[in-house]
């Protein structure tokens, strides 16, 4: 069975998963505003929250459970390596 993939929420992102928000901080999925598919959550860094991201503007990306404590181990290279990593898909 094919899924549809919802525009507004090309990643897929659900209440429960752990995505990436615009500051590279895993954040748990608490609520989906459905309007305009806004993502809340709390960070699994430091425990801020609301955290939130367009879900299409901000392309968050879904981060596997068992990458949370070396994100957390390392938040500064973690964000380094990812911002990189967006530059360098940007510059093609």
């Amino acid at each position: 069975m094919t899924k549809d993939i919802d525009p507004r929420n090309p990643a897929g992102i659900r209440v429960g998963d752990i995505y990436e928000d615009c500051s590279f901080h895993p954040v748990l999925c608490t609520e989906i505003d459905d309007g305009w598919v806004l993502l809340s959550g709390v960070s699994l860094i430091d425990g801020t929250y609301p955290r939130s991201c367009d879900a299409q503007h901000c392309e968050p990306i879904r981060i596997p459970a068992e990458e949370v404590m070396a994100i957390k181990q390392d938040l500064q290279g973690y964000s380094r390596r990812r911002k990189a990593e967006l530059d360098a898909s940007s510059d093609t």
